[in-house]
């Protein structure tokens, strides 16, 4: 299978233990999407128990689409990395910015 390269800020940090993509605070997905043009969620949150199988991979942020937060440039991350954990009771991208 073809394999794509790119560069994208790295999701340093996910306290979001019941996420199906974190093993030990690692994301562990491909890629993650953040946001809903308002509110800096992670879009790719999975409640699900026992689904990261392979944790070599560490996740990047492959779309941002807060338009409003300052690391945001075309709907992509420029941050160096993100972290991902609750802010109230949501589950969000802990670096956004205003």
């Amino acid at each position: 299978m073809p394999k794509l390269n790119i560069e994208m800020p790295l999701v340093k940090k996910c306290d979001v233990q019941d996420c199906g993509y974190n093993t030990n605070c690692n994301c562990h997905a491909k890629a993650i999407t953040i946001g809903d043009f308002s509110n800096p969620g992670c879009d790719t949150y999975l409640n699900i128990k026992g689904h990261t199988a392979e944790t070599k991979n560490i996740a990047g942020v492959g779309a941002c689409k807060v338009s409003a937060c300052k690391y945001n440039n075309d709907y992509e991350c420029t941050a160096e990395n993100i972290s991902v954990g609750f802010s109230s009771a949501n589950i969000n991208c802990l670096t956004y910015s205003s």
